[in-house]
């Protein structure tokens, strides 16, 4: 089944909708080059209501896109008419692992959503040798980008909590060595500050940063309380220097989407994320 005019239907009907809210508004540095979404694990605790309207709500909270993993999806046709229906796309999907089979499924699904990328999570199993987790996934990676680049779906690789690809030099090193267009950086903004600086990761990864989670992080609550406790707290009040990251993507002319990964909660938290995203990334 063809899904390209499925596709450009979706990204002409919704095009005037997302231009609608900057109508009138004062534009930021990244207004029209930064797109938000939000991973959908975020939108549940606002269920249940039917997935149109809960898309609906989405478009009201401020979101223009949404990323579901791969098991949120359990019926493709429904998930697309939604996002037609409201104008929400669904700009990306999130997948588990460099597993073949996980790739292979999170490439196609992608494709049948209309989206152009799918998270990838790379992960070092501390039982074995590092270097052959490295070499292992990498070659994964790599047998997967003929069915990417034929559904025109990329790979982007995020950084997260494996102790795997902890500095951004590992990371640089880690798709240059891939050497494909099709396999690039999920950049999270908030994942590394236990071990770095955003803004050193943004220079350091440069063109390779395709899309970004956005988090806040805060040191000194992680160092009281424990590190996962430095997730808990609201964007924008964290360690994170929001200014410095935005120069370095401003450097590369950053453009794309940029998706929310937080606690989830009702509709009044995701807008108020929304709204804290227009303020971190300076959207207007």
């Amino acid at each position: 089944m063809n899904l390209n005019p499925t596709r450009r239907q979706i990204l002409a009907s919704s095009a005037a909708a997302l231009l609608a809210p900057l109508a009138g508004a004062e534009a930021g540095q990244f207004t029209g080059k930064i797109r938000k979404s939000l991973k959908w694990n975020m939108v549940k605790p606002a269920t249940p209501v039917p997935l149109v309207d809960a898309f609906k709500k989405l478009r009201e909270c401020g979101f223009e896109g949404v990323e579901p993993n791969l098991g949120d999806v359990k019926d493709p046709a429904e998930w697309l008419a939604a996002s037609q229906a409201s104008g929400l796309l669904i700009d990306g999907t999130v997948t588990a692992s460099t597993n073949p089979e996980d790739l292979e499924k999170g490439i196609r699904l992608t494709k049948q959503l209309g989206g152009d990328s799918t998270l990838v999570v790379a992960r070092y199993p501390q039982d074995k040798p590092i270097l052959e987790s490295w070499k292992t996934s990498q070659e994964q990676l790599r047998a997967a980008i003929p069915l990417a680049q034929e559904l025109g779906v990329k790979l982007l690789v995020e950084n997260v909590w494996a102790t795997f690809l902890i500095s951004p030099m590992d990371m640089a090193r880690y798709i240059d060595e891939i050497g494909s267009p099709w396999v690039q950086v999920h950049f999270d903004i908030g994942n590394m500050v236990r071990w770095g600086i955003p803004e050193h990761w943004a220079q350091v990864l440069g063109t390779r940063s395709q899309k970004l989670d956005i988090k806040e992080y805060d040191l000194k609550k992680a160092m009281s309380e424990g590190m996962g406790k430095g997730f808990d707290v609201p964007l924008g009040e964290g360690s994170i220097n929001w200014p410095a990251v935005r120069a370095e993507l401003a450097k590369i002319n950053f453009q794309g989407w940029a998706a929310a990964e937080m606690r989830g909660g009702d509709w009044e938290y995701l807008t108020d994320v929304a709204r804290r995203m227009d303020r971190v990334l300076d959207l207007g």
